[in-house]
């Protein structure tokens, strides 16, 4: 049975799990401009997770989640082939991206772009991928 990490550890997790997420979302949303994108944060966010895991254990890490891991590589893998199918809808090639501006508030504009839509699938189904493995892992101790 894996033994729950120590009071450092715990300490640790608390602290960086936050910080981790927060780097992973800004590797995603960077990353179809620059360098990251949707599977680098994936990584970045199963480490957390990870970390979580390492420090409380697979149930309350399951709880932390709230989805399961399997699922979100289902939804990854729909918003992969998703992003895809826009351009068709225009009259343009299959996979040809495709940019749609958003204003928000105080006159700022975001884009959201079959890319990006592309890197969040990648992002939920490189979480899931490592999650399912680290947590099936993790729970073979208990058998």
């Amino acid at each position: 049975m894996m033994k729950p990490g120590t009071l450092i550890l715990y300490a640790a997790a608390r602290f960086l799990m936050p910080l981790q997420l927060m780097f992973s979302f800004f590797l995603l949303f960077r990353g179809h401009d620059e360098p990251g994108g949707g599977f680098i944060a994936g990584l970045v966010a199963a480490g957390a997770f990870s970390l979580y895991l390492f420090a409380f254990g697979s149930e309350l890490t399951r709880d932390l989640m709230r989805i399961d891991p399997r699922t979100l590589i289902g939804w990854g893998l729909l918003l992969g082939v998703v992003s895809a199918f826009p351009a068709l809808l225009v009259g343009q090639p299959l996979l040809t991206a495709q940019w749609w501006p958003i204003p928000l508030p105080g006159g700022v504009e975001f884009k959201l772009s079959t890319p990006l839509i592309f890197d969040i699938g990648v992002y939920f189904a490189v979480i899931g991928t490592v999650m399912t493995f680290v947590v099936a892992l993790a729970e073979s101790e208990k058998i």
